[in-house]
């Protein structure tokens, strides 16, 4: 075997990492709200097929030309999807991270300064929601330099973190490049932030969640109820805070606007909502929360 190896399948291992959140928290807890609604794959947006991914249409195949239903399925997300959680979340005084496409947000104003107006992260999810596995390497940094330049010009700020989602092998180097980002999640690998160099330049890394996650609404074999999706993030939640007494973790959960903010799925956020908020000693924050505590005392 090759005495160099690229992946790293130890991680922390047997080390009983002391983690001390802010206020002693047994639980790092952060949720994520993708907006992507006006950024996928559509012939109005230059691209030769329609969107596939993550709609009511589970096995949707690609339609050279437009796909009328798969295109309001998108803009069910941003018309309603995106108020119904922006409502509740306000409501419940919870922070929330946005992994913000830039394409998209450009398409909604009116998004744009409801976000700004409740103080969310936004984290930059990519100049467009397409997947860029097989995208040269140029046109994906220059898609990263107009996403940036998107997300400051409508927040004031470039974003800290990145999330491609459908990343490609270029992908984290690029975000290394740039030398702007506190963090990447494009892991999924840790219940804790790690650190990975590449040659002497070192990257925050902070682990999302395909799991805790509503698109499991939308795939093969995931929640067809919102009941199995309340019992997912409560056992996922229950686990991590049990073994928080002696070890302390982070979890995240992952939202899309036109999967979640169906009226059938977003009582089973409610309802998770309701049931973390009766626990005290746990730390509900944004990514760049997290980011920021991890870089002062665990670089």
């Amino acid at each position: 075997m090759k005495k160099k190896y690229p992946r790293d399948l130890v991680g922390y291992g047997s080390k009983n990492i002391k983690v001390r959140w802010p206020g002693n928290a047994r639980l790092a807890l952060q949720f994520v709200l993708n907006y992507e609604e006006g950024g996928e794959n559509c012939t109005l947006h230059g691209d030769k097929t329609s969107e596939v991914f993550l709609s009511e249409i589970i096995g949707a195949k690609p339609i050279k030309g437009r796909h009328l239903n798969m295109e309001s399925i998108y803009e069910y997300g941003s018309r309603r999807g995106f108020w119904r959680i922006h409502d509740l979340f306000k409501k419940k005084k919870i922070p929330l991270t946005i992994f913000g496409v830039g394409m998209a947000l450009e398409r909604n104003k009116e998004v744009c300064s409801a976000i700004k107006k409740a103080n969310y992260e936004v984290a930059c999810h990519g100049w467009r929601w397409i997947d860029y596995q097989n995208v040269p390497k140029k046109r994906e940094e220059s898609d990263m330099k107009l996403a940036i330049k998107s997300i400051k010009k409508n927040f004031g700020a470039e974003p800290a973190g990145w999330y491609t989602g459908r990343c490609s092998v270029n992908t984290l180097d690029l975000v290394i490049e740039n030398g702007n980002f506190l963090y990447s999640s494009d892991t999924y690998s840790d219940d804790l932030p790690y650190w990975i160099k590449k040659g002497k330049k070192k990257q925050l890394m902070i682990p999302y969640t395909l799991d805790n996650n509503d698109m499991r609404f939308a795939t093969n074999q995931g929640f067809n109820s919102g009941e199995q999706f309340y019992n997912y993030l409560k056992d996922s939640f229950d686990a991590l805070y049990e073994e928080g007494k002696t070890s302390p973790k982070m979890m995240s959960v992952g939202l899309h606007c036109r999967l979640i903010g169906r009226p059938g799925r977003i009582q089973s956020l409610k309802k998770f909502l309701d049931y973390v908020l009766k626990f005290k000693n746990i730390w509900i924050c944004k990514r760049v929360d997290i980011a920021k505590h991890w870089i002062k005392n665990y670089s």
